[in-house]
């Protein structure tokens, strides 16, 4: 390829790597790199000189963001496992911490929340309500000790328990101040954390690479979560965090379900950095959402063949694609739509596909199945019910 080819390529790259919120100084080293290897490298068979550069970039890319996926390292055995969480306020910290004790709870393990938010006690409300909806327990000592010293209690209390796993959920500022990272800093001087992860919220862009930086720096981060990805945002925030500060991301949480957190995968993340969907998360949202009442779902597969598709399929298939996220989330993982949430505004009226919900709701189950015996009289009392 010669040097025309590349760069001529490379223009559309860069920009989609900078719509995408990447930080500029990581696009300009990430350019670079692609230029140094691609120039003169032969083009395969198949493809022309820009779709060979996307492909390079492509695979640059997984490179910088980790090749493989990183797991929490466990400690080994029966001993417990102590993880600290920590993130700005309105991240999604406690939110991510009650999700990563349900992944937890899954694998076997016996996790253990702990409520070490002193200042906010509707953060401590949150982190038992979320622990009940996991059935996870929750460990707290109120507002009236110091979080260190509720870590070393909590920590003695899941001893006792049969606890292998403390999740400490902690403070948040609206900044990074010195106050709370003297607050982290001490809970690590108190008890022994082997994991200490960071929720970043993806929405803020270049924002969250320099919040990232500035935990580790101070605090020392092993792992980082990346929330709200299930908004307008590609997740550049993905790549710059771990080319500045080199920690992996483990997770990324897609919605406020407890169970819309999913393991983090490199190519997955490249491909939407890229605007060029996520195929693969999407397949697995969908068979998450089948598995959740399987035999449903088989059986209107079996009628949809037969040509036969009523109601109670209709309701079926909005239950289905509730648990996926939604519309604009489906959209927005298919390849070449580059669909963000902002574009959809206007084109997808919600409030029309839940009032037709409202109306198939008001019919009786038999309706549902037969829409033929619907009259001007069960209209007439259908659009009463559904206050059409």
């Amino acid at each position: 390829m010669t040097e025309e080819d590349v760069k001529s390529a490379l223009k559309e790259v860069k920009m989609a790597l900078l719509e995408a919120d990447v930080n500029f100084k990581v696009v300009k080293q990430f350019v670079k790199a692609v230029e140094e290897r691609a120039i003169g490298q032969d083009v395969m068979n198949g493809l022309n000189p820009g779709q060979m550069v996307i492909k390079i970039v492509n695979e640059e890319m997984i490179n910088l963001m980790g090749s493989e996926t990183t797991e929490i390292a466990m400690q080994p055995g029966k001993a417990i496992t102590v993880i600290m969480m920590a993130g700005l306020q309105g991240a999604g910290k406690t939110t991510a911490t009650a999700k990563i004790a349900g992944k937890l709870k899954l694998k076997g393990k016996k996790p253990l929340l702990v409520a070490c938010d002193i200042y906010r006690p509707a953060a401590i409300e949150q982190l038992q309500i979320n622990g009940k909806k996991q059935e996870v327990d929750v460990f707290s000592m109120g507002t009236d000790h110091k979080p260190a010293e509720i870590a070393k209690e909590a920590i003695a209390y899941a001893e006792k328990n049969g606890h292998n796993v403390v999740i400490l959920d902690t403070a948040g500022r609206l900044h990074v101040d010195e106050d709370m990272m003297a607050e982290l800093q001490e809970i690590k001087e108190t008890v022994t954390v082997h994991q200490t992860l960071l929720v970043v919220d993806a929405m803020t862009g270049q924002d969250a690479v320099n919040v990232a930086k500035e935990f580790d720096e101070k605090v020392g981060v092993d792992g980082v979560i990346l929330s709200k990805m299930d908004g307008d945002t590609r997740g550049g925030a993905a790549l710059s965090i771990k080319a500045v500060t080199g920690k992996p991301i483990l997770f990324v949480s897609m919605g406020e379900k407890l169970s819309d957190l999913e393991q983090f995968y490199p190519d997955r993340m490249a491909s939407r950095i890229l605007g060029m969907g996520d195929v693969l998360s999407l397949i697995d949202k969908a068979q998450a959402s089948i598995d959740i009442d399987e035999e449903k779902s088989r059986d209107m597969a079996g009628r949809m063949k037969k040509g036969k598709f009523d109601f109670e399929d209709y309701l079926e298939s909005m239950k289905q694609m509730r648990n996926m996220g939604g519309l604009s989330s489906i959209l927005g993982m298919l390849p070449g739509m580059g669909i963000k949430a902002s574009d959809l505004e206007g084109a997808i009226d919600e409030t029309q596909m839940k009032r037709t919900e409202a109306i198939v709701l008001s019919m009786t189950k038999e309706e549902r199945r037969n829409p033929k015996i619907l009259t001007p009289q069960r209209k007439h009392r259908i659009a009463k019910g559904a206050g059409v």
